[in-house]
């Protein structure tokens, strides 16, 4: 694939459809791990990431104050260990 001078590229059609990218849509560029990674902006999935994030911040957010403070790592390491 060759970059114009103005940093355009054409993304193949498997690869758009792959990726859920339609035409006139938004997209996202980021960098992961030193490769550059493009995705819709709120694709299908990113609205599925979010959703699931935001279930589980709801269950931490419930769970928090509710351990028992005198049991230490030890304890109750001992009582998950041999079950």
């Amino acid at each position: 694939m060759r970059v114009t001078s103005k940093g355009q590229v054409t993304i193949p059609r498997d690869l758009r459809e792959l990726a859920g990218i339609e035409a006139n849509s938004e997209v996202i560029f980021s960098i992961e791990n030193g490769k550059l990674v493009l995705s819709p902006k709120n694709g299908k999935q990113e609205i599925e990431d979010r959703g699931r994030l935001d279930r589980f911040l709801q269950t931490i957010r419930r769970l928090e104050g509710t351990g028992d403070q005198a049991i230490d790592a030890e304890d109750l390491m001992s009582m998950t260990r041999d079950r």
